[in-house]
């Protein structure tokens, strides 16, 4: 989804919960994984992979110079014939230890296979955070949650993503945008500067 699409999604919902509560979300996710310098794991349940959020982290990750923002997709089923970036399985969990984010997509109960392997990598020390449907469990393993509870909210989990992914690469342009308006004021400041005097008639 392009800033334009997220501009006017976020001008729909406003007056709701959604722009702040993603932008705080996304916030977080950043503020855990930027400084360790990546080591984001996203993992959905066996019947929901969030392809289409680790598409658009990727996307925002390149767009905002923020790298660490790309995650490591980690799939339920993983197949011999599978490129390289989509051949990680659940084992991976089991090796996520301090420093990395493990961030869970859970629009339903995710199996107890799942939790369990969730569990000891926040035991190990990994940083969990979810977007999900409400499940208490979930909630109970994770330092940060935010949930999308369709059957009462405006929205879905889907465009939750689309809200959090965009808004996890938003923050670090504001600053880069101040250097470029200081940048112009140097230079507009050195030609006076430089510049010869207007000629006197």
């Amino acid at each position: 989804m392009d800033a334009v699409r997220v501009a006017l999604l976020r001008e729909v919902l406003a007056g709701t919960q959604w722009p702040a509560a993603t932008r705080r979300f996304a916030g977080v996710l950043r503020s855990s994984v930027v400084p360790q310098g990546g080591g984001l794991l996203l993992v959905g349940t066996e019947e929901y992979e969030p392809w289409h959020l680790a598409a658009h982290l990727v996307d925002e990750a390149a767009w905002s110079g923020q790298p660490e923002l790309t995650p490591t997709l980690v799939r339920h089923r993983v197949r011999p014939a599978d490129p390289a970036q989509l051949a990680v399985g659940l084992g991976r969990l089991e090796a996520a230890r301090r420093g990395e984010t493990l961030l869970m997509v859970a629009p339903t109960r995710p199996d107890a296979g799942l939790l369990e392997r969730v569990h000891d990598a926040r035991r190990a020390g990994a940083t969990v955070l979810a977007l999900d449907g409400g499940d208490p469990e979930v909630h109970g393993l994770a330092h940060e949650a935010l949930t999308v509870a369709e059957q009462v909210d405006e929205v879905d989990i889907d465009t939750v993503q689309h809200l959090v992914s965009a808004a996890a690469g938003e923050n670090s342009v504001p600053v880069a945008r101040g250097r470029r308006r200081l940048r112009d004021r140097l230079s507009r400041l050195a030609d006076q500067l430089t510049s010869p005097p207007p000629a006197r008639w």
